[in-house]
């Protein structure tokens, strides 16, 4: 896809697990595209990396490091969006983790608390600290989820990452007719295989001994001769969903996965 070089001139974005992945691939494509990106992720080294190649080829990005689930961090990294730029224009909240793949009965409290702090409060909070900004000028909101959350299948263990994305598509939902009035758009994207390195937040752990299946989703890509699909692809979706090109979406999941979702387990 032909990015248009300057299709978000002026725009200031923020987006959250900026270090790599998907949230790497947007920060790029966004900048590449004309706007100022806010690179908020946990390791400042790596988003250190993406602002460098940003500003390698002359685009504005600025890095802060942040944990999704806790408001003040939030609160001051969307503040940094204002102090260096004055507005804030596109939101990714892409920040999310695999957590613990295991047997409900298995799943302790504090393993439940960490995957719903991270993708579904870490979604909350960012999306309301930027409100405030977004309103004023308008502007788009994409939401990272997953096929995930949005049916069932035949895997053992991932209850608790599906209902943090199921959690996130329902509160795009909600918010899409919320602030539609203040001319925001928001969005959700629904990936499904995806080369980017979120399985190293994954804890698989089986049930007596038994191999715990996590294939995700049942069976290969239909697309594709079952390839998984590239960040740089979702990202192009980000830009698009973004963009003027997308001025009357709002509201919408979108599945970005190969036809995974169609598949029955």
């Amino acid at each position: 896809m032909h990015i248009p070089p300057q299709s978000l001139q002026d725009k200031v974005a923020l987006v959250t697990g900026a270090g790599s992945g998907i949230g790497k691939a947007s920060a790029k494509i966004l900048a590449h595209a004309g706007a100022s990106v806010v690179l908020v992720g946990t390791t400042l080294e790596k988003l250190q990396e993406v602002e460098e190649e940003i500003r390698h080829h002359g685009g504005k990005a600025v890095s802060i490091c942040a944990d999704v689930s806790q408001s003040k961090e939030v609160e001051k990294a969307v503040e940094t969006a204002i102090h260096h730029w004055g507005r804030l224009d596109i939101v990714l909240a892409n920040a999310g983790i695999n957590g613990v793949w295991a047997p409900l009965a298995d799943i302790k409290e504090e393993e439940w608390d960490a995957t719903l702090d991270t993708n579904l409060k870490g979604t909350f909070l960012t999306l309301k600290h930027s409100f405030p900004h977004l309103k004023k000028h308008g502007g788009s909101v994409i939401v990272t989820a997953s096929v995930n959350g949005t049916r069932m299948f035949s895997n053992t263990g991932a209850s608790v990452y599906a209902c943090s994305k199921a959690g996130q598509v329902a509160l795009v939902k909600m918010l899409a007719l919320e602030w539609a009035p203040e001319r925001i758009r928001i969005n959700v994207i629904c990936p499904g295989a995806i080369e980017t390195e979120i399985d190293d937040s994954t804890d698989v752990r089986p049930q007596s001994g038994k191999q715990l299946t996590v294939d995700f989703p049942d069976g290969t890509v239909p697309l594709n001769q079952g390839e998984a699909g590239t960040a740089g692809e979702v990202a192009q979706l980000v830009w698009f969903l973004a963009s003027d090109a997308s001025s009357h979406i709002t509201g919408t999941e979108i599945f970005i996965d190969g036809g995974q979702s169609l598949l029955q387990g």
